[in-house]
């Protein structure tokens, strides 16, 4: 019986973070949220990590359910608030999940916030005079570092593209295409090409065992800060660089 290679990733951090990295990314009033729209693009990042085969946390499938809920109870008719015009009108049942979307942020703006303290804290310190090199050296990449939820993105729409592979090449095998030969191939590659190589090109078999074992190990190797992958604006080609 073939086995599925399961992998919990670090940088989910849970269903609310999802959600505001999707607000922020389509520019969404956090205030005045389409749910229709949110738990379809929400829906489709579900879909997309159990196609990649990753240990999906149940709360993910609880957010998903209750979104899915939401979306209902906005779209259904409420006879209900109609017969009650002269009286208090009802809580909009986006209220709950908008004040814990904006509680969360609070909080990570707070953790961002300490956490540059406490880089800048480590960077406070002496040491003597020195001749500063008049030679010009190569400067660090400036774009924004892309977030597992843009990859999961990317990945999305490469795998769109090759639905159309048979359903034999839908599980993986480990002693098919270990993960470790994938990540020292795509390191090799990457480290060949210090302007970049872009996001699409480390998936040149566009097999479903070879586009999953790719985007793991992409996965591992930015977890092991061998590899960054930046984004210069968002639904831009994502670009994968080795690290300095």
């Amino acid at each position: 019986m073939t086995k599925t290679y399961q992998v919990k990733v670090d940088g989910f951090e849970g269903p609310l973070d999802l959600l505001l990295h999707l607000i922020h990314r389509y520019e969404i009033d956090i205030y005045d949220i389409p749910v229709s729209q949110i738990t379809d693009q929400y829906m489709q990042f579900i879909h997309t990590m159990q196609e990649l085969e990753l240990d999906v946390a149940s709360e993910y499938l609880v957010m998903a359910a209750t979104l899915l809920a939401l979306k209902s109870q906005m779209l259904l008719p409420n006879p209900a608030m109609e017969e009650a015009e002269d009286e208090e009108m009802e809580e909009d049942p986006r209220e709950d999940l908008m004040r814990r979307l904006i509680e969360y942020r609070k909080y990570k703006q707070a953790a961002h916030e300490l956490k540059e303290k406490e880089v800048e804290a480590n960077r406070i310190y002496t040491r003597p005079p020195m001749v500063l090199e008049t030679e010009e050296t190569d400067q660090p990449i400036e774009q924004g570092e892309a977030s597992v939820y843009d990859m999961v993105q990317a990945m999305s729409r490469l795998l769109k593209r090759s639905k159309h592979q048979s359903k034999q090449e839908s599980r993986i095998k480990r002693d098919e295409i270990p993960i470790q030969v994938r990540m020292d191939e795509i390191l090799q590659r990457v480290q060949l090409k210090e302007e970049g190589t872009p996001f699409t090109q480390l998936f040149e078999k566009r097999t479903r065992p070879h586009m999953v074992v790719t985007f793991i190990a992409l996965l591992e190797l930015m977890k092991s800060r061998s590899i960054i992958c930046v984004q210069q604006k968002h639904f831009e080609e994502l670009v994968v660089y080795p690290s300095e």
